[in-house]
């Protein structure tokens, strides 16, 4: 029976290029994303990292519903296997190239802990993005433990942009970083060795000069002795 009906997926690349925009329904879900149809016979997947740019999305079903339209954009049209690779994040542009400018390191910014385990907290941040603090970063002057739904202000210690993630830390707004601490002291043992280096050449080369002065002396009297013993004879 289908043999009856045009095969939608001829001439696919001419009307689905890559980088068009389109609508589509969503139809499915999975754990690594949403299956949709674009028209009746071509369906693509929208892969769950290409939901969005700022939100770190467990389950589709947290950003949509089957039946919704979504609007997408085509990445990859696969013919073969008649395939369709499509985004919806890149219907916007990718917010992290402000984000860079931002959320820079040792910038200091205020957020809310969304969850917290034993590893560390996600913690909502400004313009919708979230970092990470690490346990032992979680820890407050007074020696407790920021919990769930607390708001701290929070020090940027790695952001990666490629990568999109933001390490955060409120014990670093009254507690130095240790590699900091002895990158510091290294310096200064290594300026105090130089230093010290220094001094050395300094003495030896006024040992140097006396010791010289010294023979000069010498070379001066013996001659004088010469002289006076010349003249006696």
């Amino acid at each position: 029976m289908k043999q009856l009906i045009t095969d939608p997926w001829s001439n696919i690349r001419d009307r689905y290029p890559v980088a068009s925009k389109h609508t589509a329904k969503v139809r499915n879900f999975t754990n690594f994303g949403i299956f949709v149809e674009i028209e009746e016979g071509v369906d693509g997947l929208i892969h769950i990292s290409d939901l969005s740019w700022s939100k770190k999305i467990k389950h589709p079903a947290e950003f949509t519903k089957i039946g919704e339209d979504i609007e997408v954009v085509v990445l990859d049209v696969d013919e073969e296997n008649r395939r369709l690779s499509l985004g919806h994040k890149q219907l916007e542009e990718n917010p992290w190239d402000v984000f860079e400018t931002v959320f820079t390191v040792d910038s200091v910014h205020q957020g809310t802990v969304i969850s917290a385990n034993d590893k560390g907290a996600i913690v909502s941040l400004p313009y919708g993005v979230e970092g990470f603090a690490p346990g032992r970063h979680l820890r407050k002057e007074d020696g407790s433990q920021i919990k769930a739904d607390e708001t701290a202000d929070f020090k940027v210690i790695e952001f990666s942009k490629d990568n999109k993630k933001i390490i955060i830390s409120h014990t670093r707004l009254f507690e130095e970083d240790p590699r900091a601490t002895k990158a510091r002291e290294t310096k200064k043992a290594d300026s105090e060795a130089i230093t010290a280096k220094r001094n050395v050449k300094k003495v030896n080369e006024k040992l140097e000069k006396t010791t010289l002065g010294d023979l000069d002396v010498l070379a001066s009297l013996k001659s004088d002795l010469e002289k006076k013993e010349k003249g006696k004879k």
